[in-house]
């Protein structure tokens, strides 16, 4: 399972997303990025994300 935090990228934000894939992190956090915060999703947003997602001690 991978977690990613969008605290870790958007100060303040109480959001977390888990899924078992990156892509799956990936889409949904597009979603909220553009729902949430207004954003763009380009290559540096998919790069910050992806650099962000962690895995689960868990998994």
């Amino acid at each position: 399972m991978k977690t990613l935090a969008c605290g870790d990228l958007v100060p303040g934000c109480e959001a977390v997303v888990r899924a078992e894939t990156e892509d799956e992190i990936l889409h949904i956090a597009a979603q909220h990025a553009v729902e949430a915060h207004g954003l763009t999703v380009d290559d540096g947003l998919v790069a910050a994300v992806k650099a962000a997602i962690r895995e689960d001690e868990a998994s």
